[in-house]
């Protein structure tokens, strides 16, 4: 039986020449449709006709998205490369195509390398379809394709980066994703100030604003909203483009260990923000930074699904994703009874996400105004009568302080230095990093007895 395949070669040379061929004799290929660009091959993969994609490395638009949406829709894309079969190979590969193949195999060794790649796709053993792009299998018997090395394991249990990037498991950064639920609790805040304060313990942070509801990490610390900043970064993760350097390029220095990524100037720019993209930047950033710490929206609703056009992007994607690739989720709550019944409301959407990070309560603005007695304990109680865990630090209510540090667009260290707010950051930042008992330098997250 015939493997159904599309094709899409931008009118390649090597297109007509294996029709010919499959037309000429017994194959084990069946081109069902030639598809004269990356859009119309995301249309009709969509439509469930084939298995199995050949695409040309010059075919325009082909990028980390076109591949995803291709995934997504449970196709196997094969890269057929050109005369110069090393760089090919390499452009492939960067935007994400496993499986390449020269131009001029013979029709045995496209449809090896088709169920090869049908094979990965499908869980199967790893057949390693790379080694078939050298030039060596353009011609003759096909040989016994190399295997892949294991992908390494880094901290917290994520793969982590080749030996070629220079950043092996132990030299792999985490990233924490400061969300919280609707009600404006603080997120910013925490997340501005966490990452000041994990700076100032010697430890390389990036900041990053990837809130998608509206994002105001460049007005509280003063910065040109109109900086590059993730969008920028985004667009060049979608083609690849991306490594440590262009990534600090991109990015505001505010001390010699702190820098930040400016999110969207404007709400309505969120489609910029496509989860696979944002993976790649977080991604990129454990390369970059100790400590990546990530402002994200409150909303986490699956919106996909309420959507007519399932590749349309997706509004709540990017928070979806950062919480996804974090190593720890800090959840803020406003300390008072409406912000501790949405926490518990949003941390009941956090489990139903399937956030896997372990997730520390941080509850903001702690005032006796708010609740009766003693604020330490009686938030503590209540969070284990309705969250089932006690709080991972908690910040006095200081709005002098934060008024002037708005003011001044600084961090509360830079504003506020002696404040009991400012020590609450300091502190948190040494239970995130596990400083308490060691010296700044500490790689891992160390889980804190005030956590989960």
């Amino acid at each position: 039986m015939s493997v159904p395949i599309l094709i899409a070669a931008d009118g390649a040379a090597w297109e007509a020449r294996l029709l010919a061929e499959l037309d000429s004799g017994p194959a084990g290929l069946e081109i069902v449709r030639r598809c004269v660009d990356i859009v119309d091959l995301v249309a009709v993969a969509a439509t469930g006709q084939a298995v199995a994609a050949l695409v040309d490395v010059r075919l325009r638009r082909l990028d980390v998205d076109a591949l995803d949406r291709l995934g997504g829709a449970g196709l196997a894309v094969i890269g057929v490369t050109g005369i110069d079969a090393a760089s090919d190979e390499a452009a492939l590969h960067a935007v994400g195509v496993e499986h390449v193949v020269p131009a001029d195999a013979s029709v045995a060794i496209f449809t090896d390398v088709v169920l090869a790649a049908i094979a990965d796709r499908n869980g199967g053993a790893n057949t390693a379809g790379r080694a078939y792009g050298d030039p060596v299998h353009a011609t003759g018997a096909l040989s016994l394709p190399r295997s892949v090395a294991a992908g390494r394991v880094g901290t917290a249990g994520h793969a982590g980066h080749d030996a070629d990037n220079g950043t092996g498991p132990g030299q792999r950064g985490s990233v924490i994703a400061v969300w919280g639920p609707t009600g404006a609790p603080g997120r910013t805040t925490v997340a501005v100030n966490l990452a000041d304060e994990l700076a100032r313990l010697s430890f390389p942070a990036l900041l990053v604003d990837a809130d998608v509801y509206g994002g105001v990490i460049s007005a509280v610390l003063g910065l040109l909203d109109e900086s590059p900043g993730v969008a920028a970064a985004c667009r060049q993760a979608q083609s690849r483009r991306l490594d440590a350097s262009t990534l600090a390029g991109l990015a505001w220095q505010l001390s010699p260990n702190l820098q930040v990524l400016t999110g969207l100037s404007r709400a309505d720019r969120w489609p910029e923000l496509r989860s696979t993209a944002l993976t790649a930047v977080l991604t990129t950033a454990r390369a970059l930074a100790e400590f990546t710490v990530v402002d994200v929206g409150f909303c986490l609703e699956n919106d996909e699904e309420l959507s007519f056009d399932t590749l349309a992007p997706r509004r709540n994607g990017a928070t979806l994703a950062v919480l996804d690739e974090a190593d720890l989720v800090i959840a803020v709550a406003s300390a008072d009874p409406i912000g501790i019944q949405r926490l518990a409301r949003g941390l009941s959407e956090l489990r139903d996400a399937e956030v896997s990070a372990p997730v520390w309560v941080v509850l903001n603005r702690v005032r006796k105004t708010a609740v009766p007695g003693n604020p330490a304990t009686e938030l503590d109680a209540a969070l284990q009568r309705f969250v089932g865990q006690s709080s991972g630090a908690m910040l006095p209510f200081d709005p002098a302080a934060m008024d002037r540090a708005l003011s001044l667009g600084k961090t509360l260290a830079e504003s506020s230095p002696n404040t009991a707010l400012r020590r609450a950051f300091g502190e948190l930042a040494q239970a995130v990093c596990g400083s308490r008992s060691e010296r700044p330098g500490r790689r891992r997250l160390v889980k804190s007895s005030r956590g989960s």
